[in-house]
């Protein structure tokens, strides 16, 4: 630890976001509305809500669960089993058993948010042609982190 600063998640959290190479323009330290414009921002936006739509969809479907307003403003709808054998299928329901069966429609999501993240970094072209293996990926986001770090 440097200094007496204790480390906790969002220290952590705040030291990750200073350090990660974001694409250029998309950082955190650009409010969001400077950039829900930049066709970039609307594509990994748009790949990432539909992700998590089918997500949830997966978790909750419709004919499981029943959507009850929460007493408190502001809070999500509670989803509640619509009986006893909702409950039991949705107990297996999880992200977990999800990612293990790793169905074709979130890989297919998850390789669309993919493509859009590669793309705010100028490197679809090698995304789509399979070049940015993970060592690749960690390797190109290293180089990024040290020229950014050079600068400041």
């Amino acid at each position: 630890m440097a200094g007496d600063r204790q480390l906790s998640p969002l220290h952590f959290l705040h030291d990750l976001r200073d350090f990660f190479p974001f694409p250029e323009g998309l950082t955190p330290d650009i409010p969001a509305s400077a950039y829900e414009g930049d066709p970039r921002a609307q594509a990994i936006a748009a790949a990432a809500a539909d992700l998590n739509a089918k997500r949830e969809a997966w978790l909750n479907p419709p004919d499981l669960v029943r959507r009850v307003p929460e007493v408190v403003a502001g809070y999500p709808d509670r989803l509640l089993p619509v009986d006893d054998a909702a409950a039991t299928v949705l107990k297996k329901r999880t992200l977990t058993n999800l990612y293990n069966a790793r169905p074709a429609w979130l890989d297919h999501a998850h390789r669309r948010l993919d493509e859009a993240v590669a793309d705010a970094y100028g490197w679809g072209d090698d995304w789509r042609a399979g070049l940015l293996t993970d060592d690749e990926l960690l390797a190109r986001l290293f180089r990024l982190n040290q020229q950014r770090a050079a600068i400041r």
